[in-house]
This record gives structure tokens, sequence and C-alpha cells, in this order.
């Protein structure tokens, strides 16, 4: 039997279970409203999705890796332009492409297309602080720390804050050593 290989992210969105679109957004948006109401501060509600899209982020990736045959990537690069063609595709049934990457290589922007959790949405002026969907830079984040890369992933342009586009900011702290339970030798 031939070895099988990585599959698209159009391929694994297709084939998957999916929830009707309207329906994850309204409930996205009821969480986010929610939020607002328990914790008062738009900076703990940045905070609290953020963290949520973390706990999220640590579990997807092996659901991705189980799903998408991809290979182990070489580095930052490849990896963010994986989470960016494969795993937006796959998850969330959008585009998004990398691009911006600094001298080092370090430091890049991840650009979606389109952006499902904002349907429907207006931010009043008491949120104007709010980046509504930082709960997608918790999932970055979350998941790049299961890969053994500590990033910060930030909102640098946000449409529902007057911005043109979606655009996350993913820099790269340090790359973290693998660490094995037990050695080989003994």
């Amino acid at each position: 039997m031939a070895p099988v290989g990585p599959r698209s992210g159009d391929a694994i969105f297709a084939s998957g279970e999916r929830v009707n679109a309207e329906l994850f957004t309204l409930t996205y948006g009821a969480i986010v409203r929610q939020l607002l109401t328990d914790l008062e501060e738009v900076d703990e509600v940045n905070k609290q999705l953020d963290q949520m899209g973390y706990n999220i982020g640590i579990r997807l990736v092996d659901e991705f890796l189980a799903k998408s045959n991809v290979s182990r990537c070489v580095d930052f690069k490849e990896t963010t332009d994986v989470i960016a063609k494969v795993g937006f595709k796959m998850f969330l049934g959008v585009s998004a492409s990398v691009t911006n990457w600094d001298a080092d290589g370090t430091c890049c922007s991840i650009m979606l297309d389109d952006n499902p959790l904002v349907d429907f949405v207006e931010l009043p002026d008491t949120c104007q602080g709010l980046y509504y969907c930082n709960i997608l830079s918790g999932v970055i984040r979350g998941a790049l720390e299961m890969v053994s890369m500590k990033a910060d992933v930030t909102w640098a342009r946000d449409m529902l804050r007057g911005d043109d586009a979606f655009e996350l900011q993913v820099k790269l702290i340090k790359q973290v050593p693998e660490e094995y339970p037990y050695k080989d030798d003994e």
C-alpha cells in the first residue's frame, strides 16, 4: 500500500463534520456577550478569550496531526505556513496567507481572507478596546506551544475596529527543546 500523503485543508474541511456557520457565529457572539456581562472590563474579556483559545489550540494539534497527515515542520516559517493554509481551512473553512516576514524569520503576519466569527457583529462604542476574535490568537499560541514553539500572537489589524483587513502578528519568542520522559541508554 502506498504511503498516504498530506491532505489539503479543503479536503479535510469537505470530509469533516460541520456545524451550521450561522449557529457557530451566533454561539460565539453569545459567549463574548456573556463574558462582557460577567467580567465588565474589556481588557479582562480580551485575556479570557485568549486563554480560551489557548486551551482550544493545545487540544486541536492532536486532531490536526491525525487528520491532515502533515509531516513534521522544519522551522517556524513552515509551521506558520501550514497553520495558515491548512489549519484555518480545516477548522474554519477560510483561507489565510503568511506575509510580512522580518529579516530574522521570527515574526510574520497571518492575513485572513475571511473571518466567520464576525458575521452579524458590530462593536458598540463601549467595546472599542475589545479584540472580538482574540480567541484565534490564543488558538495559534496554544497550537504553536504544543509543537515546541513559544510565541506571542496579537492582532495587528481588525476590521471590526475600522481597519482594512484581519491581520494577526505572530512572533516567535523561543524554540523549546523537546523533552523525553526517560533516557534511552538505561
